[in-house]
């Protein structure tokens, strides 16, 4: 990987950013960050931030989050909701984008720990994947689906597109 190279993960609430992120850099042997842990190791759990401040006041957040990110050469993990925001957007052009995505099947026993403020079952989580799959889809350079295929299988063909791209 090139080292001034970051490459992105977005995707809906439980397609599994943080675990691919985490195993992409290590076979990258690249830095990792992730989004959503970096506003949760700042200002708390995000749920609690939800409850307290809204949604804007997250979005806040997460955005500042999201922009030193992107700065860093590595693997990043972005928080479903992210891309939602203009200037991640623009951001998001200067990285490698890779979506991941998830079948609804999939995705019951993902979302049932309770940590996701706007995903409180299956039918809110097909709403929201709705809303976002066209801007989530316009953003991608490469997509992969984590709903049934072995997590290390998918982190090596991200690698492998990386690097036949001239990336990694």
């Amino acid at each position: 990987m090139a080292p001034h190279e970051t490459i992105a993960l977005i995707g809906p609430p439980a397609a599994g950013k943080s675990r691919v992120g985490k195993r992409l850099a290590k076979l990258l042997s690249v830095p990792y960050v992730d989004t959503d842990a970096m506003v949760v190791s700042q200002h708390g759990p995000i749920p609690e931030i939800f409850a307290t401040h809204g949604e804007p006041y997250f979005r806040e957040l997460e955005r500042a989050a999201v922009a030193v990110a992107l700065q860093s050469p590595g693997v990043v993990s972005l928080g479903g909701g992210a891309v939602l925001d203009p200037e991640t957007q623009a951001d998001l052009a200067e990285a490698r984008v890779v979506l991941l995505t998830v079948r609804a099947e999939a995705i019951a026993k993902r979302i049932a720990n309770g940590k996701r403020p706007l995903v409180t079952d299956l039918d809110s989580w097909k709403r929201l994947v709705a809303s976002r799959s066209d801007l989530y889809h316009s953003l991608a350079d490469y997509t992969a689906d984590t709903s049934s295929r072995p997590i290390d299988t998918i982190v090596e063909e991200i690698a492998r597109w990386a690097q036949e791209e001239g990336h990694a």
